[in-house]
């Protein structure tokens, strides 16, 4: 039984691929210590001119050095920068994102706690990434530190764990912490790829007589496969080559299982799959090989073909894919959208399926690059095609206005739509659609040059069209819609009710007097309308705002009696007086006799239209729907016995 994850993980692998990378393009360079756990892969690379050094401080401007996949100390890297040595950091993102967390909670007053090996490299170096951080090796070390001084328990922590750390380990010394202590946040970081890793191996070793784990004795994640197997399985065997595996191991075992560290070449694991063959066949006397039988069962990946697979984990630069093949996939973020600020998780999940692209397959290191991009474009322009053969309506947002009309960016494809075909009024500026989704048809494709051309046009004018057509389809006298203010005049306003325009006629603006419409709206604003009258052949509709359902005179009624006070609007001055709104759509006279304490000559010696004064109700005509009103009731006792005020319009 073979575990899928077994051999490189993304960040050994990209720690290599950068390696070999900077030996190709600088030649000689320099790593400080080894860049991964495998004795087999130094080698590999000091052939290749990348020479191995523990001395940082003998590095100079000229050199160029190799920072490993565990990372560094923080001070070594600032002496580089100090001394002007160019370094390619190969650290594995997982662990450049524990060091961020630990140094940002010292930065915020907390007290950084690491879970792992205190004198693994990568430990060391995340240590360094803090003045004073607390690394405990598991949960009794935890209990000691806690036992050690009662106020412990009140420091507020913030706890990581070594990338390669066994689950169980963390999550019991987290769980004491989170018991113990007042104020503690926990970051679960434990590398995804590992977690797979060693809960598979778990799973295997727990059907088998006999457990195999290849890896160098140096890798800490090697090591913990082991141990964790060794709870599983009665015969648990770490070997660093095929070289190590024992004769006759397999003797008298139905089943064995495999495994590997992360920072084991696939090359190693395929020679020790060819020897357990061999072993297997030996004792069993199978004809076919279990190397024969394991190669079956995988996918063959050639580069520039589909394939599809599962999303396996995802890091801030890559993602994991398993494509059911003995290479380990990946795709890098700059393959996986066009966005250069989109997130991979906001792309892709753990456990989706996607169809991708291959870029390269490297069979010697055992893993194949995934371009979800370059399938994508392709698809792209498939669609493309196809829409401007079927006069599909595709989405784009508009990138840009050059010469001559504007640039509509579709699933990355770059349109061209002419300024005619914009859907903007002639002389229009265009560069205020910058950013807006729109809705457009490719009229031209030339894949060749590249060069694709479409209309907004075409699309607005069809909706507008079944737009109006459905308008007028179902129109009818008392009809409500919710419209929008197109242009104002000195007489009323024009609304969109939906492709239609129809006119509302400034008495039907407001029950209140008005003088212009922009008194009650503007150009842009939402307005509830309903259908007074239309007129289908000249395409001509009436429409309404107040509620006739309300009639004013008897809200006036019911609010207000003779002798009451009422704040009330001027509205229009006449010679004989002023007119003044009451209640919206009802008005009173305040006869000029009855304007002041005094005599006047003309209204507007006292009163301005829009003036809200307070008036007496003095005479309500209930038939004619008349009021009379009266200033000069409130402004001092009457002497005389004033001439009845006639009531006007």
């Amino acid at each position: 039984m073979l575990a899928e994850s077994a051999g490189f993980c993304y960040g050994v692998q990209r720690a290599v691929d950068l390696a070999e990378k900077t030996a190709a393009e600088q030649g000689n360079c320099w790593m400080l210590g080894d860049l991964i756990h495998n004795t087999h892969v130094v080698e590999d690379l000091a052939a290749r001119g990348i020479r191995k050094t523990s001395d940082a401080d003998s590095l100079g401007h000229r050199d160029t050095v190799i920072i490993r996949s565990h990372g560094e100390l923080k001070n070594v890297l600032d002496g580089l920068e100090q001394r002007g040595v160019q370094y390619v950091n190969a650290t594995c993102p997982n662990v450049v994102r524990i060091q961020r967390l630990v140094a940002q909670a010292e930065q915020e007053g907390r007290q950084p706690v690491i879970i792992g090996e205190p004198h693994h490299p990568e430990v060391m170096g995340v240590a360094s990434w803090c003045a004073k951080p607390l690394v405990f090796d598991g949960p009794e070390a935890v209990k000691i530190w806690l036992s050690k001084a009662p106020e412990n328990r009140e420091i507020p922590l913030t706890v990581v764990a070594q990338t390669t750390c066994i689950r169980e380990l963390f999550e019991t010394s987290w769980k004491i912490l989170k018991k113990e202590c007042t104020n503690v946040k926990i970051f679960d970081t434990i590398c995804n790829a590992t977690h797979k890793r060693q809960t598979e191996a778990a799973q295997i070793a727990g059907q088998v007589d006999v457990m195999v784990v290849v890896g160098d004795r140096k890798s800490a994640n090697t090591k913990h496969l082991t141990e964790i197997c060794m709870k599983e399985c009665p015969r648990v065997l770490q070997v660093e080559s095929a070289d190590e595996l024992p004769h006759g191991i397999f003797a008298g075992c139905s089943a064995a299982g495999l495994t590997a560290g992360a920072s084991t070449p696939a090359g190693i694991i395929k020679e020790v799959y060819a020897r357990m063959s061999e072993e297997i066949k030996a004792a069993e006397g199978k004809e076919e090989s279990f190397e024969e039988l394991l190669n079956q069962s995988f996918k063959t990946l050639n580069t520039g073909e589909k394939v599809t697979g599962i999303v396996t984990a995802i890091t801030p630069t890559e993602v994991q894919v398993d494509v059911g093949a003995k290479q380990a996939a990946y795709i890098k973020l700059s393959e996986l959208s066009d966005d250069p600020s989109a997130k991979p998780e906001d792309i892709v999940k753990i456990g989706d399926e996607i169809e991708t692209y291959i870029v390269r397959v490297n069979d010697v290191e055992g893993y194949a690059e995934l371009s979800k991009k370059r399938l994508d474009a392709v698809k792209v322009w498939e669609n493309i095609e196809t829409a401007v053969e079927e006069k599909t309506v595709m989405e784009g947002t508009v990138t840009e206005e050059n010469k001559g009309g504007i640039v509509v960016s579709v699933k990355g494809v770059r349109v061209f739509v002419p300024a005619s075909q914009s859907g903007q009024p002639r002389g229009a500026d265009l560069s205020a659609m910058k950013g807006q989704k729109v809705q457009l048809r490719i009229t031209e494709v030339n894949r060749a040059r590249r060069r694709v051309v479409g209309s907004i046009r075409s699309v607005s004018d069809e909706a507008r069209k079944a737009a109006q057509e459905a308008v007028w389809g179902s129109i009818e006298v008392g009809k409500h819609y919710t419209g929008t203010v197109k242009s104002m005049t000195s007489y009323g306003v024009f609304v969109d009710i939906g492709g239609v325009d129809g006119m509302v006629h400034i008495s039907e603006l407001s029950w209140s007097r008005i003088k212009t419409p922009s008194e009650v709206c503007k150009v842009g604003d939402t307005m509830d309308v309903y259908v007074i009258s239309f007129d289908a052949e000249k395409h001509k509709i009436s429409l309404g705002v107040k509620d006739h359902s309300v009639d004013p005179w008897t809200v006036f009624m019911n609010k207000y009696s003779v002798g009451d006070v009422a704040s009330v609007r001027i509205v229009k001055l006449m010679t004989f007086g002023a007119f003044a709104e009451v209640v919206p759509g009802v008005d009173g006279l305040i006869h000029i006799s009855q304007i002041a304490d005094r005599r006047i000559e003309k209204p507007e010696d006292v009163l301005s239209e829009g003036q809200i004064v307070d008036a007496k109700i003095t005479a309500v005509d209930e038939e004619k729907k008349k009021i009379s009103l009266s200033i000069r009731a409130l402004l001092a006792p009457v002497v005389e016995e004033a001439e009845e005020a006639p009531v006007e319009e």
